[in-house]
């Protein structure tokens, strides 16, 4: 069976414009989340998802310079870009990652890929069912079928966020959620405003070129003034896109 990674990046952040090309620690955000996906096992290959906008020009060339695959789609309709990367880079499952998240580590992508395929027949396994991760460090596995199958019914923000169509009807879908314990789901490491790049500045200077979640967790439990930086930053809403 084969699991392909896709990593859904653009330029068109409404709070932190370019974010995905931004530089951490002397190395892109692009280049980090590139470098895990290919770090994990069971990752059969690793390709950038696009926008065609004009702005994402420099997306895809950043992708292309890393030597992965690039697929360019609709703008908003990022579940059709998922699909279509499916379509030219066929695999029976799709790891969906996102470019905001530069502290990703390989072993968490590689567990939901292994989990999956011990247990192929299901639809969806990902660390966010239930979070008890820093939100940042998020892996979602899709069945390939299934998302088609959502593709051709899903309308609004489920077409915005890829899986939300997927747990959110656990009838229909076949679901599985992985938790870790001690819960940090507290904690916020991934990339959205200025203070969350403030934020992860510090850590990854703290970090001293560790990147796997359990140190992640221990350094920011150690140093509450590197939490204090983001903890006012609000999620979005699935609505909100």
């Amino acid at each position: 069976m084969r699991v392909n990674a896709v990593i859904q990046a653009r330029t068109g952040s409404t709070r932190l414009p370019g974010k995905v090309l931004t530089d951490l620690g002397g190395t892109p955000v692009l280049d980090r989340v590139v470098a895990a996906a290919r770090a994990a096992e069971g990752v059969d290959r690793v390709v950038v998802a696009t926008s065609t906008a004009a702005g994402d020009d420099a997306v895809a060339e950043r992708a292309a310079a890393l030597g992965a695959p690039v697929v360019r789609g609709s703008e908003d309709d990022v579940l059709a870009r998922f699909v279509q990367a499916a379509d030219e880079h066929p695999c029976d499952a799709v790891v969906r990652l996102t470019a905001d998240c530069p502290l990703l580590d390989p072993a968490l992508v590689s567990l939901v890929a292994a989990t999956w395929r011990d247990a192929p027949d299901h639809d969806y396994v990902a660390t966010t069912l239930v979070r008890t991760l820093p939100r940042g460090l998020d892996v979602e596995l899709a069945r390939t079928g299934a998302l088609r199958e959502l593709a051709g019914t899903a309308t609004g923000y489920d077409r915005i966020h890829v899986t939300s169509g997927l747990y959110g009807a656990p009838e229909r879908f076949r679901c599985l959620g992985l938790v870790v314990a001690p819960a940090a789901d507290d904690l916020r490491v991934t990339l959205d405003t200025a203070d969350d790049l403030h934020a992860l500045q510090g850590l990854v200077e703290a970090l001293g070129g560790r990147s796997d979640w359990r140190s992640v967790v221990a350094v920011l439990r150690s140093r509450p003034d590197l939490v204090e930086r983001n903890a006012h930053v609000r999620q979005k809403s699935l609505a909100e896109g």
